[in-house]
């Protein structure tokens, strides 16, 4: 490892582990940890970067307290302890390990399918005299969310085990978990009911405010980690098309292409003569970028245009002319500066 000057942490187990290296490693930013034992890793790419392994649930309260200074979790973990730890700023959601926080009730409440069935029973579970039960590992966001819709009869329990057993052991109503696919609640005979969605969570990437303002060098390697980042999410919007077209000049060729604007490119077709084995004519190798759902409508183009060769590319990297991340980083640090003064 170089000198560190970041203090990266990532999820050590659990969902988030593996989707977090394989995400990282296919933005360019690969973490080498040659012992599974160690608590630490570098990224050859971010030399001056130490990966810190603690676990997802971890990495909120170690991003607050300064011990990382960023670090990839769940948006449910921020959500549900923000208020504990209100200096972190989330920089960017990274579209793997989606799932969603629900409100799931027994198959066997067959009269209980939308929340203002749930709210009724509510009302009906407090004339026995006692509140409705509900586990969850989320206390903050599911007494925030009942109240919101106006459900106030009710006693959070606290989590023991898997929270799906608990109707069926008896020592709660219903159950506010994540789910991904639904198999586990459905294999358990839990239903969800409608509108019952407190949040839909993903990986997201945290930073500490107070670091990163502090530290221009920690600033200018976050940096550096969300342009791979952006780069590479935006990559996968587009396709890089390489054709040879033949033409009486590159103005010519050029004109062709860009009677459909939309499939030349996002600013325009490059172009570059080719000096073929015959004397045939005048060839051009075109070279255009453009969005992946026009990939066939660019190819029938081409061959309009007696296009041949057409080969299909699939970029790594995609930079705009400015990194919109990290330009959304330094407005956030400074409503966080405003705040903690």
């Amino acid at each position: 490892m170089g000198d560190t000057v970041l203090r990266f942490a990532l999820p050590s187990k659990g969902a988030l582990e593996q989707p977090s290296l394989d995400f990282l490693a296919a933005a360019g930013m690969k973490v080498y940890k040659p012992n599974r034992r160690q608590y630490s890793a570098s990224i050859e790419s971010l030399p001056d970067v130490t990966v810190l392994f603690q676990r997802a649930s971890d990495i909120l309260p170690k991003v607050a307290e300064g011990s990382a200074d960023i670090g990839i979790t769940g948006l449910d973990v921020v959500s549900e302890g923000r208020d504990d730890h209100e200096p972190v700023v989330v920089i960017e959601t990274l579209g793997f390990g989606r799932c969603e926080l629900v409100v799931a009730v027994p198959d066997s409440w067959v009269d209980v399918s939308t929340l203002a069935d749930l709210a009724d029973l509510s009302l009906a579970i407090k004339a026995t005299g006692r509140d409705m039960r509900i586990v969850t590992k989320y206390p903050n966001l599911t007494r925030e969310w009942f109240y919101n819709k106006g459900i106030v009869n009710f006693a959070l329990v606290d989590a023991d085990g898997a929270l799906e057993a608990a109707p069926a052991m008896g020592y709660a109503d219903l159950i506010v978990d994540l789910t991904e696919t639904g198999t586990t609640l459905r294999e358990n005979r839990l239903k969800t009911i409608e509108q019952g969605t407190l949040l839909r969570s993903e990986a997201c990437l945290i930073g500490n405010p107070g670091a990163l303002l502090n530290d221009p060098k920690k600033l200018e390697v976050t940096r550096r980690i969300l342009e791979f980042i952006e780069a590479h999410n935006r990559a996968h919007k587009f396709v890089s098309v390489v054709a040879n077209v033949k033409g009486i000049s590159s103005e010519d060729v050029g004109q062709r292409l860009v009677e459909q604007p939309m499939l030349s490119g996002l600013i325009g077709p490059g172009l570059t003569r080719i000096h073929p084995r015959d004397t045939t004519g005048t060839w051009y190798e075109v070279n255009i970028l453009v969005e992946r759902s026009l990939l066939l409508d660019v190819v029938e183009h081409l061959r309009g245009l007696d296009g041949t060769g057409i080969s299909i590319y699939s970029p790594d990297y995609v930079f705009d002319s400015a990194c919109h991340i990290y330009d959304r980083l330094r407005r956030s640090l400074e409503s966080a500066e405003q705040r903690l003064k």
